[in-house]
């Protein structure tokens, strides 16, 4: 059983979950937090095995409940989930998630806001726009989550350098040690503070 003054935390994957294991491993040292739930749209991601191996209950979600139905809100609540953090989770989340976690769901975006947001921006996709833009500068945003894509309250963003020579691989590399320093970070100063 979790005790009561943890928050429980379940992280929307939708890939390998990189992210995901990271948020993970943080919070195992942490009091204030657990991650007790992968939720994934897909039921062959790496996300389900990283799940796996840590003990970590897993829900794979369908399209049409998702969207069209009670936005598998009652498995939520019954696994006590009190916070939502999308891990590179690619589709847009239903107003009845969004009702039901006002100011509960955040996500962590690779690029700055609101530059290079959309529907159809991830990964590498938005490596690819940033560099064939010739931008000096990109990094991550982690925002609150709305009824629209990468659109919500900014929470926070750091930036990083593009360099001439740089490839969607070699900048992505540079995101993600982003990603992996600073999102448990925000994520636990949003727990500690209660959201």
């Amino acid at each position: 059983m979790q005790s009561s003054n943890k928050t429980n935390i379940a992280i929307f994957a939708s890939g390998t979950g990189t992210n995901a294991a990271n948020i993970i491993q943080y919070f195992k040292q942490k009091q204030s937090a657990n991650v007790t739930l992968i939720v994934s749209n897909n039921p062959n991601a790496g996300v389900l095995n990283v799940a796996e191996k840590n003990n970590i209950t897993s829900l794979v979600i369908e399209k049409e409940r998702f969207f069209r139905g009670d936005g598998y809100i009652s498995e939520l609540k019954n696994l006590a989930i009190d916070f939502i953090v999308l891990a590179g989770f690619l589709w847009k989340i239903p107003s009845v998630v969004i009702t039901a976690y006002p100011n509960k769901i955040i996500n962590i975006h690779p690029a700055l806001l609101p530059k290079y947001g959309g529907k159809g921006m991830y990964g590498n996709f938005v490596h690819a726009a940033v560099l064939s833009a010739k931008e000096k500068e990109s990094g991550i945003t982690i925002h609150f989550v709305d009824e629209l894509y990468d659109n919500g309250k900014t929470i926070f963003q750091i930036a990083c350098p593009v360099y001439e020579n740089d490839t969607t691989e070699s900048l992505a590399k540079r995101i993600h040690e982003l990603e992996y320093e600073y999102f448990p970070k925000v994520i636990e100063e949003l727990v500690d503070k209660k959201f």
